[in-house]
């Protein structure tokens, strides 16, 4: 109460933010007429003159309030738009590394463009991180006018660019680009073996576009890159066919009243928990896999292998639904991002998962993988010197942001007020009379003419309510996964007079819905027939602006944009998305969710209260439930889902947080050795360190030199170091532990400089720098594959009162150590063992290999009818000079 009233009388936070900011605003306004006055030239050259009073000592805000009224200033003059205050405090609260939080249609993507403008003065590089390839050259295309015309460049990583595009796209003042493309450079630069083919430069500044849904709903799942394993698909196969032949059955709970203790019974082969998006075989099921698999015990160690394929099918029969969780497209099986609805086009279930989807579906199984290298979002992104980020909805997930990112949330007014009516939520027994109400309520708005967007939460519900607008004869577009292509498109017109459009969890994020229709999306789609798309645009342009004009004025009447939710997203954030589409930039809307009790969030965390109330007050079929009860149920169980998806994402996070120290000393380890930098001092620690473990081994503390093994010492020095070490310096008595370290050093440094003059110092140099980089790269890749078992198990410590995070961090630094240990002793060895060999040693060694093969040639001979060739010509000797002319050598020309 006290709190609520500190907050009436000073104003909140964000209040008090956006009022610090308001003198700025008044300052760029004042500049507006000055600068209106400004040749194009005079425009451009401010550009230049920012860099210099920066490169002077001046800071990015001492030149804010002048850089924002250039923009404001090109941007009517490129674009023909001119930022509102609004944007203008969008724009110094994405400047100051904070997440902006601003309604649908407020204009994000040119806000954007100020602090874009503003930080990449500093020719660091600035990224603009969006959601998909569409939206990346979209708006590097758009807002790119305005970066080239204040002469910055502009670059735009997509799908399908080599390594040379890339480069000069990174290299570009500006790069826009989707978070899998920065993130999956970033791992591929440091699998490379030049620091010329790296396309990434230091992490400068990144604004992220829809932020939420980058930085929340894709954390979850890390960027893996994966190689091929040794894995056969035989026993996905096996596993599929035994999964159809369990029966699925319960878990009851019961509670014995005298001690109060539960015990939890289980019926059938195996039970599925929704909430916890599990699935168990039961002691039944567990016999009958082994009766039907023919084996005596599915747990021995032996069948471990067996057994996790069994559990990854009974995972994808039970849990993963077609055209929910995946669509299978092209014979390939494609994730569906539960959050956007679009389709993930080479992002893949791991552990052998996807493979069990795959067998299910009988399509083509594809090899499983094995981790290469690994990121998750939240590490990547906070690599960046600064990170911000915009979206219409991050205020509900503003305490996970302060978390994990270190980010601030700002609420941006709106431009103008918003008209948008959102209407209490009606409840119905069963989906099929929420459909049939839903469908009433569309057809009859469809009638008025007011356009409705109807959102629904997976790819089979959409076809469904399709299906039942088809019957019902209402025209309508439905975009879900399988239009990915089409989707900027349809929702652009999703405004216009009597539209129904139907997506699934808002797929089109990114495009404003324009009440009426968007005139240039319908100009350019009908010159893009034509054979001068440019010139039949500019042409069609005034025609289609006249007609979205008057249609507009038609929808406004009817009510504006209509939102029709056919189910409540688990996340509060998904929902109040598909209700910002309505109500864009002052419009009117109406927005109304229809539920049921069968919808998954309510028949999973909340629907026993709900169906006990329709009971009781007798409802009969077919009539809804308003109540501010149910709404409070609902907002208890997102709340609910919300808290376990950020424990995921947490725990995700905090277990990568282990192998992120451990990546950055590894990636940091490779660039130091790809930049030659001290490699010769790299090598002499490693061979000290070897030198101290040896000494360590066989000269234990606290022993006089005669109780130390030195025969071992020998053998083992011996076969690291490959010479024989001559022990006749050094009394074998007396000597100190610290001389002899001392002597060890000084034996293996002389030998590296004999090596080194033997093969020449640039040699030398060189093949530091493969082994160094083949041992750290191998020895990784095994480290990956033993940290993935060990996170896969780690989880049952907890049976043996064990904290399985803490067990996790002490064993994963265990096995990085044993990895480092194993980096030294690959490197040592391969080093001091590996010889130069001599001319005539390579031509005895070539003889030596055609006299066998001729020798087997002659044992199959006669067996196989095959005959000795013969040669017309002399043979041509390594060291006799090239007949092809060149005037070398054979061995360095064709003989090569």
């Amino acid at each position: 109460m006290i709190g609520a009233l500190v907050k009436k009388i000073v104003g909140s936070k964000n209040d008090r933010e956006l009022k610090r900011l308001q003198p700025l605003v008044e300052k760029i306004n004042a500049l507006e007429q000055e600068f209106e006055t400004l040749s194009d030239t005079q425009l451009k050259e401010k550009t230049v003159d920012f860099r210099q009073r920066l490169a002077a000592g001046e800071t990015l805000e001492k030149i804010q309030v002048e850089a924002f009224a250039v923009v404001r200033e090109a941007g009517k003059r490129v674009l023909g738009m001119r930022h509102f205050d609004v944007q203008l405090i969008g724009g110094m609260v994405l400047n100051a590394g904070k997440i902006a939080e601003m309604k649908t249609g407020e204009g994000k993507t040119l806000v954007a463009t100020l602090a874009v403008y503003l930080n990449a003065l500093l020719g660091k590089g600035v990224h603009v991180v969006t959601v998909n390839d569409y939206l990346a050259k979209r708006d590097a295309e758009w807002m790119g006018k305005l970066y080239t015309f204040l002469g910055l460049t502009v670059g735009c990583i997509v799908h399908g660019l080599d390594d040379e595009q890339r480069k000069a796209a990174y290299n570009a003042d500006i790069t826009y680009g989707t978070n899998n493309e920065f993130g999956f450079d970033y791992l591929r630069d440091n699998m490379k073996f030049d620091l010329e083919e790296y396309v990434q430069r230091p992490l400068h500044y990144a604004i992220v576009d829809e932020v939420d849904s980058i930085l929340v709903d894709e954390a979850r799942t890390p960027l893996i890159i994966s190689g091929p394993s040794q894995t056969s698909s035989d026993l996905y196969l096996l596993a599929d066919q035994v999964i159809p032949r369990l029966q699925q059955g319960e878990t009851t709970e019961s509670r014995d009243g005298k001690i109060g203790q539960a015990t939890k019974t289980h019926t059938g082969d195996y039970t599925v928990d929704e909430k916890a998006k599990s699935a168990a075989l039961t002691e039944a099921g567990v016999a009958k896999v082994e009766k039907i698999l023919k084996i005596e015990n599915l747990y021995e160690p032996q069948n471990m292998t067996l057994l996790h394929h069994i559990n990854q099918a009974l995972k994808a029969h039970s849990l993963f639904k077609r055209d929910v969780d995946y669509v299978v497209k092209e014979g390939e099986v494609q994730i569906v991002d539960e959050f956007t609805g679009r389709l993930m086009p080479g992002r893949r279930w791991s552990d052998g998962l996807h493979q069990a989807v795959e067998a299910k579906e009988k399509v083509k199984i594809a090899s499983e993988n094995q981790t290469l290298a690994s990121i998750t979002f939240q590490n990547y992104f906070r690599m960046y010197e600064k990170l911000a980020g915009m979206t219409g909805t991050a205020d509900t997930e503003a305490a996970e942001f302060n978390e994990i990112y270190n980010l601030e949330v700002a609420v941006i007014p709106t431009n103008k007020p918003l008209q948008r009516k959102d209407m209490s939520d009606v409840i119905y027994k069963t989906e099929k009379e929420k459909f049939l109400a839903a469908i009433e309520d569309i057809a009859e708005c469809h009638k008025n003419g007011q356009p409705v967007l109807v959102g629904t939460i997976t790819i089979d519900k959409s076809e469904v309510l399709s299906t039942l607008l088809k019957k019902r004869g209402v025209p309508h577009n439905v975009l879900n996964a399988k239009q990915h292509e089409r989707e900027a498109f349809i929702v652009a017109q999703a405004g216009r007079k009597g539209a129904v459009t139907i997506a699934t969890n808002m797929a089109g994020r990114g495009t404003d819905i324009v009440l009426g229709g968007n005139p240039e999306m319908m100009a350019r789609a009908e010159a893009a027939n034509a054979a001068d798309p440019e010139s039949r645009f500019q042409e069609l342009l005034p025609l289609y602006e006249e007609r979205c004009k008057a249609e507009k004025q038609e929808v406004l009447e009817a009510g504006g944009l209509y939102i029709l939710g056919t189910e409540r997203h688990e996340s509060r954030r998904i929902d109040n998305q598909l209700r910002g589409r309505s109500g864009r930039q002052g419009d009117p809307g109406k927005s109304r969710f229809y539920l049921s009790l069968e919808d998954d969030l309510l028949r999973i965390f909340g629907s026993q209260r709900v169906a006990f109330v329709m009971d009781k007050l007798k409802i009969p079929e077919g009539e809804p439930i308003e109540h501010g009860m149910i709404s409070k149920a609902i907002e208890n169980a997102q709340k609910k889902v919300e808290a376990h998806n950020f424990d995921i994402r947490k725990h995700l996070l905090e277990y990568d947080d282990v192998m992120n120290r451990q990546r950055e000393v590894i990636y940091t380890q490779r660039r130091e050795v790809l930049g030659g930098e001290q490699l010769k001092e790299t090598i002499f620690g490693i061979c000290n360190e070897m030198v101290e473990d040896i000494v360590a081994t066989f000269c234990p503390e606290k022993t006089t030199a005669s109780e130390w093994d030195w025969p071992r010492l020998v053998e083992d020095f011996s076969n690291q170091f490959a010479f024989l070490l001559d022990l006749g310096q050094i009394d074998q008595a007396s000597v100190k532990r610290v001389d002899l370290e001392q002597f060890l050093k000084q034996q293996v440094e002389g030998r590296f400089e004999y090596k080194e003059e033997d093969f020449t110092p640039p040699l030398m140099t060189h093949l530091m720098r493969v082994l160094l980089l083949q041992a750290i790269d191998a020895k990784w890749k095994e480290h990956l594959l033993a940290v993935d078992h060990l996170k896969e198990g780690i989880g049952l410590r907890s049976y043996g009162q064990k904290n399985p995070k803490e067990e996790y961090k002490r064993e994963a630094y265990s096995l990085f150590m044993e990895m480092m240990g194993r980096i030294r002793q690959d490197v040592v060895q391969k080093l001091f063992h590996i010889q130069l060999a001599r001319e005539e040693d390579v031509q005895q060694m070539e003889a030596e290999q055609r006299r066998q093969k001729v020798a087997l040639n002659r044992v199959g001979g006669e067996d196989e009818g095959r005959k000795p060739t013969k040669r017309d010509e002399d043979k041509i000797g390594r060291n006799d000079d090239c007949p092809c002319g060149s005037g070398k050598k054979y061995k360095k020309c064709c003989g090569k």
